[in-house]
């Protein structure tokens, strides 16, 4: 099998894909679901509904904030409890909507049977409408980064897309989500894709999947040449050799279509591609063909010391609390839980933080996982360097923040850190240098916006 991948750093850690074969189960309601308003990157959404309210499975409880937001709707019928905040996965509290759950009624407008709809089926579809009907279902990047989709899907007149790249890869260890969701809704996934192809206006779309994944390789695979049997579009699955972090945008169009996409602002439109999470193809799916609004996704909850780890079908603004109780409680001792992997998921302080959009995992790490080890001074080695996928120096992006260096932050490319966590793996001497070049990143771009408000 020929493969590919990026060219510039990348490690291998331990895969730990503990629920790879385990398949997904749909989640029990909770008593109570919590809605943080800010779920995508942009302005929070803001509440449409009051205290008293009811609402239906699919109603709409919260509008877009702004040009760069998403709407969010109740994956829960029953009584708005609450407009308060709540603790989010960032630690702090933010605004929310909290409702109480009574019985699980549906808007009557969302398609719910399990018959595939086809793009042929539907040739009356616009790349416009399909563009309004994503945003206006609130969908964003599914892998984590919470960007909202239509932007993408309508970038600005400078930049031309020219292929859609599927991001299947799910290289951080522990996650299954994406690969369960691949092997129980191929066919789904691909209409998505085909979908977002028409709304971008290409007529080449890329599925990158990692060779650890040999049967969602040979699934797609198979029905990929069913469909461009019937079509005149080119799609492509592409086999990848594993490698952290495959997954970036940056790292996986370099592995795809062997181009380089500049220092930010530049984005992957800007080499002609655009990238979405397989998570994001399927709510496309659901959401132009079966009008259903995203509330609900695919969710991995493991950890070497649980009881039961699992894939989960589940409704946003469930506590975590509730998916750890259904794998067999938090394990005795030591733990840290993340929201994501343990390469770039957040730790957090509590357990009833709630699954919002971009929560592809809930991860606990147990005993000497849960423990950094005490840092040792900085030894020179270079493997830091060696490690960064973006060509940076971290050693020095981290110095130069605990020195409040911000000048030469920003001439050494810091903004271009994508947060992955490789410096670290790789540090024998066990420095944070991700925590301080995170601080760094933000000081940086705080500055660059200010700047750019007073031109």
């Amino acid at each position: 099998m020929k493969t590919r991948t990026f060219r510039i750093g990348g490690i291998h850690p331990e895969e730990n894909k503990l629920t790879h074969e385990s398949a997904t189960q749909t989640a029990p309601l909770p008593k109570q679901a919590i809605f943080p308003l800010s779920q995508h990157i942009g302005a929070p959404a803001k509440p449409v509904v009051q205290k008293g309210d009811k609402v239906k499975v699919g109603t709409l409880i919260a509008e877009a904030g702004g040009f760069v937001s998403a709407p969010i709707f109740s994956s829960v019928s029953g009584t708005v409890f609450k407009i308060d905040t709540a603790i989010d996965a960032t630690g702090y509290r933010k605004p929310c909507i909290i409702i109480n759950v009574e019985g699980d009624e549906w808007e009557e407008s969302i398609d719910r049977s399990d018959k595939l709809e086809t793009l042929d089926a539907h040739p009356e579809l616009t790349p416009e409408e399909i563009v309004d009907c994503v945003k206006a279902a609130g969908i964003v990047g599914m892998g984590g980064a919470g960007f909202p989709t239509f932007i993408k899907l309508t970038p600005p007149p400078t930049a031309k897309a020219e292929c859609v790249i599927i991001n299947a890869v799910e290289c951080e260890p522990y996650i299954t989500a994406d690969y369960r969701l691949m092997m129980e809704h191929a066919d789904e996934i691909l209409v998505g894709l085909q979908l977002l192809m028409k709304a971008a206006k290409v007529t080449t779309g890329y599925i990158g999947i990692e060779t650890n994944k040999p049967k969602a390789i040979d699934l797609l695979s198979e029905k990929v040449s069913q469909l461009t049997s019937q079509t005149s579009n080119h799609i492509e699955v592409v086999p990848l050799q594993q490698r952290y972090p495959q997954g970036g945008e940056k790292q996986l169009v370099d592995a795809v279509i062997r181009r380089q996409v500049p220092a930010p602002p530049a984005i992957p439109v800007n080499v002609g591609a655009i990238v979405q999470n397989v998570g994001t193809a399927f709510a496309v799916y659901q959401a132009v063909m079966k009008r259903k609004p995203l509330f609900e996704r695919y969710t991995t909850v493991t950890g070497k010391q649980l009881e039961n780890p699992g894939n989960f079908l589940v409704r946003m603004g469930t506590p975590m609390q509730t998916l750890i109780d259904l794998c067999g409680g938090m394990p005795e001792g030591d733990n840290k839980l993340l929201a994501g992997g343990p390469m770039m998921g957040k730790a957090l302080t509590s357990t009833e933080v709630p699954i919002c959009k971009g929560t592809n995992s809930v991860t606990i790490l147990s005993g000497a996982d849960a423990r950094r080890k005490e840092p040792d001074p900085c030894i020179r080695c270079g493997k830091c360097v060696d490690a960064c996928p973006m060509g940076l120096e971290p050693y020095l992006l981290a110095k130069l923040s605990q020195f409040k260096n911000w000048e030469r932050a920003e001439g050494e490319d810091i903004t271009s850190c994508i947060e992955c966590g490789s410096c670290m793996f790789t540090c024998p001497a066990h420095r944070p240098l991700l925590d301080n070049i995170r601080q760094g990143k933000q000081t940086v771009m705080g500055i660059i916006r200010a700047r750019s408000s007073k031109k």
